[in-house]
């Protein structure tokens, strides 16, 4: 095929499955008009539905999130931690900075940024009941043992595996880039019926809530930026004027590709981060910060074990309701797009290489993160600043608040509007070409249109929700759109586990000539591989490598 042919091909996009596309829109519309026409009931309705998911279920949230991060471990260390994502010869398609850095910013750039200062300062005025008295420096403690815990190991375990079982399925066995291919292990060629169609469904609704958690926390952010730096009010009117504006950047983003957009966003992301983190190491409390991480790393790592199990079965619920269930329930509902993203970008490598770099490398940035900022805000509230009354308000304010007390508070105020802008529009232009991709059999390159169509309903339901009741009708509908896709989840695993051991034993796999474990093949020669070259014959079955986002197709390069 020409590539001229091929980027026609690209600018097109495939067609869209009907079934698919056509429902779930029509049932995300319909959840948009709830919201606009029916405000109140949507309010009441969601609240409802989330007490009785939490009074019920909490415990198989806090059982299944453990049993993730155990399986990711155990199958890095087993015999099966050798085998390629993608045929034997293979290599990473990605530089591991640029894949750091990308996976990194669709999994919880602007959650981090949100969360940052504000939850640990929250867990000191409020700690986990039965670990601490209120406002102690051992309340300070335990405060950054739970953000690690929060956002740390097990989050990106469950990335993780999710991105693991679709990277398997999609580059080892040749599947499509869809949720339910991974199931074909369990119910063979009902994949592709009905059964498939419902698992793809609702891989799209907890992909739509889940993104709209983000959008909903960032502009929320940024109206809080405003109103600091500008005196600019903050109102829901302007937050959702804040989403129309970056919707349209990120889905002119999500149409540039994987290769342009996403990639130079993430690591612009990652560099003005860095910055932003070094300036407060520096100017902040800088030993506290160096002993308290110190300190509650190994509080955290020794008692990992109680806190992944804890359900407050005997004191406590109502905090772990309101926290690690809430993010447990918050990360399940972006499974779907951050575990296809994560996929998609890590092509080539082993399961072992892929499990410890997703797990390893995002949480020590989470947990230097919490340690910078949340430890800076902590010593600020531990010495008298109040930042709880203001974290109280609003937690889009503890960051901003924090640095108020900081030299530089106008510039690096605005840094932290552009940063959390960037960051919105990278996950969620990762999060609209999922959703497209899903929409279109799993091809890589979706139609614009249906990236277009994603990326305005994904806007619309976070201003719905916002209008609905502000942050926490966003947390309720987030929660309840992961509960169902929490067995899905189950189900991929026992999936994979199933056709792992029907893997024969294999030797270490050997490495071409003149490359060293753990080289990169350069971006610029993906297009020369012989592998990608399958689906260019008209009426063959395109190769397990070429199918699709999943695959890695180059064609928009």
């Amino acid at each position: 095929m020409s590539n001229a042919t091929t980027e026609k091909k690209s600018a097109v996009g495939a067609r869209s499955d009907p079934a698919v596309l056509y429902l779930s829109v029509t049932l995300a519309a319909l959840f948009v008009a709830w919201g606009v026409f029916f405000t109140d009931n949507l309010a009441r309705v969601a609240d409802a539905t989330l007490g009785r998911i939490i009074e019920n279920f909490g415990w198989l949230f806090v059982l299944a999130i453990a049993g993730f991060v155990l399986l990711a471990v155990s199958l890095a260390l087993s015999r099966f931690g050798d085998i390629r994502l993608g045929k034997d010869h293979e290599r990473p398609e990605f530089r591991t900075a640029s894949w750091v850095a990308m996976m990194f910013s669709a999994g919880m750039g602007i959650g981090l940024m949100f969360y940052g200062a504000s939850e640990p300062v929250m867990h000191v005025s409020s700690p986990p009941p039965g670990t601490a008295e209120a406002g102690t420096r051992q309340a300070a403690r335990v405060a950054l043992e739970y953000s690690y815990f929060h956002w740390a190991i097990h989050p990106w375990a469950l990335y993780g595996v999710a991105g693991l079982v679709l990277a398997y399925f999609g580059f080892r066995k040749g599947g499509s880039n869809l949720i339910s291919c991974a199931f074909r292990p369990l119910i063979g060629d009902r994949v592709d019926g009905p059964v498939g169609k419902s698992i793809d469904i609702l891989a799209i609704f907890a992909t739509l809530f889940g993104s709209a958690v983000s959008l909903g926390l960032g502009a929320m952010q940024i109206n809080s930026g405003l109103d600091a730096v500008w005196g600019i009010r903050s109102s829901t009117a302007l937050a959702v004027s804040i989403i129309a504006v970056l919707t349209v950047l990120f889905v002119l983003s999500a149409l540039s590709g994987v290769h342009r957009g996403i990639q130079w966003l993430s690591n612009g992301n990652m560099v003005l981060a860095g910055v932003l983190l070094a300036f407060v190491f520096v100017a902040g409390p800088t030993v506290f910060i160096l002993n308290s991480q110190t300190e509650a790393l190994g509080g955290y790592l020794a008692s990992l074990p109680e806190m992944s199990f804890r359900t407050g079965a005997f004191g406590g619920g109502e905090w772990l309701s309101g926290w690690t269930v809430f993010y447990w329930a918050w990360w399940i509902s972006w499974t779907p797009f951050v575990g296809m993203f994560i996929a998609r970008i890590s092509r080539g490598r082993t399961i072992r290489q892929f499990i410890f770099g997703v797990i390893l490398a995002p949480s020590l940035v989470s947990v230097v993160w919490f340690a910078v900022l949340g430890g800076t805000a902590m010593n600020q509230e531990l010495h008298g600043a109040r930042l709880s009354e203001a974290v109280a308000t609003g937690e889009e304010a503890g960051l901003f608040a924090t640095l108020a007390n900081l030299p530089w508070f106008p510039v690096t105020s605005v840094a932290v509007i552009i940063l959390v802008g960037l960051f919105f529009v990278s996950g969620a232009d990762a999060a609209s070409l999922v959703l497209a991709t899903l929409s279109c059999r799993g091809s890589a390159n979706p139609s614009r249109v249906v990236v277009i169509l994603w990326g305005a309903l994904t806007g619309l339901v976070a201003a719905v929700l916002l209008l609905a009741g502000g942050l926490e009708a966003v947390k309720q509908v987030a929660v309840i759109a992961a509960f169902p896709f929490l067995f899905v989840m189950i189900g991929m695993c026992v999936s994979l586990v199933k056709a792992l051991r029907a893997e024969p034993r294999r030797e270490r796999s050997p490495e071409p000539a003149g490359v060293e474990e753990g080289d990169e093949q350069p971006d610029d020669k993906a297009d020369d591989k012989p592998d990608d070259k399958a689906d260019d014959k008209p009426g063959e079955q395109p190769a397990p490598v070429a199918t699709g986002v999943l695959a890695g197709s180059r064609t928009d390069d």
